[in-house]
């Protein structure tokens, strides 16, 4: 039944001499290509004694394909949010970005509740909204009481947006709230929003001393930060820039060179995957093409490398005919475990501060588990596999994962991930494969049974 998508999911592991890098490709040599090959079937980088394979688990429920063309809406799914019903579990939402489509809300079973659109260009010939990343704020004070509130990136207009959820609606749960005057995130003028050099990756979280609400985006082609406070203004949310906060572009190696992930003339390398660990105030970050950052909140002081990508340290150079960068030698010195881009990032809160810190290690369809505590430490990877009737998730943008009990469906916790290559495989009116994405739903008991990760 999912002979394409077994297809795919080969062609990714065994054919890597070509990773695909956001908008371009980046050729590896053929011997790093036939090293990558083996992540199939072997975890690199585990402590003796440890399992030898990969583990795998099934996702359990999906939502419905997504087209990124005319047909299909131009709709792209890219992030989702797990917000969870207190009062009644089993009725809790999953909150996702469709780029040009909008948000899409979805129940526990994978079925559509609401869709809400994207703002409309603003003139002729202007880009439209665009949603990229979403993430909760819960118990936000509005004058009428608390609520939770889902926050999202609009990368085509370049402001962050907010959607009251009213736990009482099964139809229309989300409202949007979000200020007429909202400013832009990062460009000084409409005309520099067509650029898109953008709102991007996002993250959200309440400052346990203060009580206040900050989102933080990461700007498109970019190492720019900016935190916001968001703020109530009546029955609406509005925001203002806090600081701003640029990570390195070029690193230093070992062996005294100076290194800067290869990409087009302009662009710096950029930061999508973001989470804010509560319980530290920490922020992880993924530098798509270096590895994952740790900082504060906050955005004061220096930031930590958790670990690179095994492609750090690659010379690389750009060709503009290909639109592709050619790598050279590997000089040694990436990481073991996650393999560019890094994706995704996500908490399981196991409680005091205890759980583990995930990551979608896109360029081999993995995730990566690490210690929430002390310096991170790797401790296993695992795949989402196809299954009898779902498939698996491959090139995985964005995840998020609750160790919260959602009723019987998921008693121990829900993780829920993008999959970049839905199946089966639909051939559009132009005889060509149509761009399809979705969401996988995965129980954390497969996912704690498989990897031992609870034990």
């Amino acid at each position: 039944m999912y002979g394409p998508a077994n297809i795919h999911l080969l062609h990714c592991f065994l054919e890597v001499s070509v990773l695909t890098v956001r908008r371009h490709s980046f050729r590896l040599p053929a011997a790093i290509a036939a090293g990558l090959g083996l992540v199939a079937s072997t975890a690199i980088g585990l402590p003796a004694g440890a399992r030898t394979t990969i583990a795998s688990v099934h996702a359990t429920t999906e939502t419905p394909a997504q087209f990124d063309d005319d047909a299909g809406g131009n709709a792209d799914a890219d992030d989702p949010a797990i917000w969870r019903n207190n009062a009644h579990p089993s009725k809790s939402l999953v909150i996702t970005t469709a780029k040009e489509a909008g948000l899409k809300v979805y129940n526990l079973s994978g079925v559509q509740l609401q869709v809400l659109p994207v703002p409309p260009p603003p003139g002729p010939g202007l880009e439209s909204g665009r949603f990229n990343n979403v993430d909760l704020l819960p118990g936000v004070q509005f004058a009428d009481g608390k609520a939770d509130v889902a926050v999202v990136s609009d990368r085509g207009r370049d402001r962050i947006r907010t959607y009251r959820i009213n736990p009482n609606s099964t139809t229309t749960p989300l409202t949007d709230v979000t200020a007429a005057s909202v400013p832009r995130v990062f460009s000084a003028t409409e005309a520099d929003v067509e650029d898109q050099n953008t709102a991007y990756g996002l993250a959200a979280y309440t400052d346990k001393a203060t009580g206040k609400h900050y989102a933080i985006a990461s700007r498109r082609n970019n190492t720019t930060l900016k935190l916001v406070e968001l703020k109530v203004v009546g029955a609406t949310i509005n925001y203002t820039t806090v600081r701003s906060y640029d990570l390195p572009a070029s690193f230093t190696l070992p062996n005294g060179t100076s290194w800067t992930p290869c990409d087009e003339p302009g662009s710096t390398p950029q930061i999508e995957g973001m989470v804010v660990d509560t319980h530290t105030g920490k922020l992880y970050a993924g530098q798509e093409d270096v590895g994952i950052w740790k900082l504060d909140a906050n955005l004061i002081g220096s930031p930590t490398l958790v670990d690179k990508v095994r492609e750090f340290g690659i010379p690389g150079s750009y060709d503009p005919e290909t639109d592709e960068c050619t790598a050279g030698a590997d000089p040694g010195y990436g990481g073991k475990h996650v393999t560019a881009d890094v994706e995704g990032l996500t908490i399981f809160d196991d409680g005091d501060g205890e759980g583990y810190l995930l990551a979608s290690s896109q360029g081999d369809n993995t995730f990566v588990a690490y210690d929430r505590e002390g310096s991170n430490p790797f401790l296993t990877n695992f795949r989402i596999a196809p299954g009898v009737s779902i498939d698996g998730s491959e090139e995985c943008d964005g995840a998020m994962v609750s160790s919260a009990s959602f009723g019987s469906a998921y008693p121990d916790g829900l993780l829920v991930v993008q999959d970049g290559f839905n199946a089966p495989e639909v051939i559009g009116d132009d005889g060509e494969p149509r761009a399809n994405t979705n969401f996988k739903f995965v129980s954390w008991d497969d996912v704690a049974d498989e990897t031992g990760l609870d034990d």
